[in-house]
């Protein structure tokens, strides 16, 4: 069983900037593909970013491309969504999602592709 958590959303100005964090539970979180959602109040939850366990490849959806970077340290068994240049539009519950694969270089980008998720993290942009 994996179990993940996130931490570090909060509130900030528009044009600011947060870190989240996702920790990761089991033994194989380098065999883990990541990835960050997000739903907004009376949304669908949407693909975000994702990176391939091994950290070589990463994917974004187009409204975050440029502000938002996803890394992971398979050490510390945690990745990390760094968001820059924040946006209202940004606002919403942030989930992050895992799934452990044999492939090191897949991302994937669908909720059905991810097996576990976190119970998310809320982060606020104020105009």
């Amino acid at each position: 069983q994996v179990q993940l958590v996130e931490s570090g959303g909060g509130l900030v100005q528009a044009g600011g900037s947060l870190r989240l964090s996702c920790a990761a539970s089991g033994r194989a979180f380098s065999m883990y593909a990541m990835g960050w959602f997000r739903q907004a109040p009376g949304k669908e939850r949407e693909f975000v970013a994702a990176v391939s366990w091994s950290g070589g490849s990463t994917v974004y959806t187009d409204f975050v491309k440029g502000r938002f970077t996803i890394s992971r340290d398979n050490a510390k068994n945690t990745v990390y969504l760094q968001m820059n240049t924040l946006k209202p539009e940004d606002t919403a519950v942030y989930y992050c999602a895992a799934k452990i694969t044999a492939f090191r270089m897949v991302v994937l980008t669908t909720i059905p592709d991810y097996d576990y998720w976190g119970q998310g993290t809320q982060v606020t942009v104020s105009s």
